[in-house]
């Protein structure tokens, strides 16, 4: 089974969820609150992914997704809030989220952006897996889907992955932002083109020396982002 955590302290709103992932074939685990919900990820360590919650009674679901980050986790994350503007949306990212929902949802919706994010972040093995793709300091594992430069492992998200497989596959290609959403994220995705922009952000803070003045990721003003090296 496909398990999935729902951290969600409206018993209703959970109760909701749970009964349409099961529908879809995943197995819920449940937790109203951050604290019990990082219990449950260490009760449940193939758990694949996780529908965090913002506004929770103790831990908000930026810290509870900052936490799973810290412990090198790459399981798929979705942030759940009420909450639209764009600071929130942004904040999410940057903490390591794939995905952003904003409630109300309805069923289909949620149960769409999960099916996505479980896609891509399983994809079938192919014939290359094992291969590894060597830029300057960076070799990139297809097969363990790890990163190293200079020699040290460094922790990326699934997308982050994708991402850095994409452009080391595609070295010196500009690619707009559009191309790079329909690469990683897949074009059944109903997110925005900020995605993009907030996890390239990311990757530079963990790939660049200085990510203000990116030596690697570089930005084709106007259009996206390319491979430099």
């Amino acid at each position: 089974m496909k398990k999935i955590l729902v951290m969600e302290d409206e018993a209703n709103i959970r109760s909701f969820v749970v009964i349409n992932l099961k529908r879809s074939g995943y197995e819920p685990i449940e937790a109203s609150t951050g604290e019990e919900a990082m219990a449950q990820i260490q009760t449940n360590p193939d758990i694949c992914m996780a529908l965090l919650d913002v506004m929770l009674p103790d831990i908000d679901g930026f810290e509870v997704c900052r936490r799973i980050r810290a412990t090198g986790s790459k399981m798929g994350i979705i942030m759940l809030s009420a909450k639209s503007q764009e600071i929130d949306k942004v904040t999410g990212l940057m903490m390591g989220a794939d995905d952003y929902v904003t409630k109300p949802f309805s069923p289909a919706e949620l149960t769409a952006r999960v099916d996505a994010l479980y896609r891509r972040l399983n994809p079938e093995e192919s014939d290359n897996s094992g291969v590894e793709i060597t830029s300057g300091p960076f070799v990139l594992n297809v097969r363990n889907r790890t990163l190293e430069k200079n020699g040290t492992r460094l922790k990326l998200t699934q997308i982050e992955y994708l991402l850095m497989k994409l452009f080391m596959e595609n070295p010196g290609k500009a690619m707009s932002r559009e191309e790079i959403l329909h690469a990683v994220w897949g074009y059944d995705f109903a997110g925005e083109l900020k995605t993009v922009d907030v996890n390239m952000r990311r990757l530079r803070i963990k790939i660049e020396k200085d990510p203000t003045d990116p030596e690697y990721l570089t930005t084709v003003w106007g259009y996206g982002y390319k491979w430099g090296y």
